[in-house]
This record gives structure tokens, C-alpha cells and sequence, in this order.
């Protein structure tokens, strides 16, 4: 799956909500990867109001399907990592050559994993990413 094909489908929690119903929580805006382990560790849901955001743990996923991601529960994450969207980053190798843009990513919904970045220089392999900051995201040369 893509990220571009998970952002904006709406979230929501198996926690029943009013009326004994799934509550609805919002949609899913962005999710958050952490380079070194090359796995999805956050997401981050807006609410109605449009400067809400709420933050996820990933083991709170239940399923990611084509029309809505389900969480077990809406319990935010205590303590959120620093976010830094992939899709439209910078690419740098670690002795800092361009390596240009990431344009989408692929991952497995089963297990957060990120598989291939897509970029504008073609596929990278995931396990290549080093590090993931505010100017760019730092890639293995070989």
C-alpha cells in the first residue's frame, strides 16, 4: 500500500462511540516513520477542527483497508516523536550528494513496515534509510 492511498481515508476506533456505534475519529493526515528501523510508529489523525490533530501509537492499528483505517482504541500516544513527513522530503546520501525527492512510499498495512520509497531518481530500497530530520532524509550510498 501507498502512503498516498491511506491519506485523508477516515480513522476510526472500535471503541464504540455514541450510540454504540464506531466513533469516528477523523482522518488520517500523515504517518510517522522512524529511518532507522524502517517502520511506522505514529499517526496522525485531524479531527474536526481543522488544527486538531491527534497522535496514534501504530500497535493501536487494527486494519488499513482501501476505505478507512480501524483502531482498537483512541487513546492518544503519550509522548509523540518528532514528525517529519516522507512524501516530498529531500534526499541526501551520508556523505551528502543529492539524491533527490521522495514522491510516495510504500508500505506493508500488516506490519508498518516500509518497504520502497518512490522517488524522483526511481525505487529505493527502504533498508537504505539512515536518518530523517527537518532538511532531508539521510540514505546509505550502497
Amino acid at each position: 500500500m501507498l502512503f498516498s492511498q491511506v491519506r485523508g481515508l477516515p480513522v476510526v476506533s472500535l471503541s464504540p462511540g455514541r450510540r454504540g456505534r464506531f466513533a469516528e475519529m477523523g482522518v488520517l493526515r500523515s504517518l510517522t516513520v522512524d529511518a532507522a528501523t524502517g517502520m511506522i510508529t505514529h499517526l496522525r489523525v485531524r479531527g474536526r477542527h481543522p488544527r486538531r490533530e491527534t497522535v496514534l501509537a501504530r500497535e493501536a492499528v487494527h486494519a488499513v483497508g482501501p476505505d478507512a483505517v480501524v483502531v482498537r482504541s483512541a487513546d492518544t500516544a503519550a509522548a509523540p516523536p518528532p514528525h517529519h513527513d516522507l512524501p516530498g522530503r529531500r534526499i541526501l546520501t551520508e556523505a551528502g550528494d543529492e539524491r533527490g525527492t521522495v514522491l510516495d512510499v510504500a508500505f506493508d498495512p500488516a506490519t508498518g513496515r516500509v518497504e520502497t520509497l518512490l522517488t524522483t531518481r526511481g525505487e529505493l530500497p527502504a533498508g537504505r534509510m539512515l536518518g530523517l530530520g527537518d532538511y532531508a532524509l539521510v540514505v546509505r550510498t550502497g
